[in-house]
Formats: structure tokens, C-alpha cells, sequence
């Protein structure tokens, strides 16, 4: 049986991690699509990353299946760099897990939003 442990350690072999001033130097350059997988009621407390898609954990494999024509969100392309950041790091790794699993080829986990935060990237309500 697997453990909570056990799939973010998969999740985090599999996705990689890339730190908050890297990541802040790719949003300058207008590189990539950046999303919040946090709920809004954490978003609506601490803010998100300027110009973030919020697209919950939860609803990541729904938005992300162009097959689901109801909820699919055209920001995920297969070949599009996807950066991701939640709280801590640990659900944007799961999402990302999900988004390889789902044949999105350039995922990458930017941590927590405290992290950008502190680094001094820019941030909207």
C-alpha cells in the first residue's frame, strides 16, 4: 500500500524543482505559463504570482484533458513550459506528476509561494 510519503517522493524524482529566482527571471522574460494550484482560500490570503493561472490541485487532470471540453483550459499545451507553485512545494509536485503522467513534457515545480514572495517576485492579489 502506498503512503502519502511514497507519492510525493515519486513525484518529486520525476518533476524538477527550480528555485524562486530562476523561475522570477523566466516570468520577467514573459517565458512560460505560471499556476497556482492552491485553493482560492489560501490564494485570497497570501496573493499569487502576477499574471498566475489559479487552477486548483484538484482540478488539474479535468483542465488539463482537452477531452473534457467542458472544463478544459487551453493554457495547457503539451509542449508548453508549465511552472508551478502552491505552498510549499509538495502540491505543486503532485500536480506536476499528474501533468507528465498526462504527456506535458516541460513541468517544472517553482516551490512555495513564500519563496517567491521573499525573492522578491511579483505578486497580485
Amino acid at each position: 500500500m502506498k503512503t502519502a510519503k511514497d507519492y510525493l517522493e515519486a513525484a518529486n524524482a520525476d518533476v524538477p524543482k527550480m528555485s524562486a529566482a530562476d523561475a522570477i527571471a523566466k516570468h520577467a522574460a514573459g517565458q512560460g505559463v505560471f499556476i497556482d494550484v492552491r485553493d482560492s482560500a489560501d490564494i485570497n490570503e497570501s496573493g499569487t504570482i502576477k499574471g498566475a493561472h489559479r487552477i486548483p490541485r484538484g482540478m488539474i487532470e479535468f483542465r488539463a484533458d482537452p477531452a473534457v471540453e467542458a472544463l478544459y483550459d487551453a493554457v495547457f499545451q503539451k509542449d508548453a513550459e508549465i511552472y508551478l507553485i502552491c505552498g510549499a512545494g509538495g502540491q505543486a509536485a503532485l500536480s506536476g506528476k499528474t501533468l507528465k503522467d498526462m504527456g506535458y513534457t516541460n513541468v517544472t515545480n517553482i516551490g512555495g509561494f513564500s519563496g517567491w514572495k521573499d525573492a522578491g517576485g511579483p505578486t497580485e492579489a
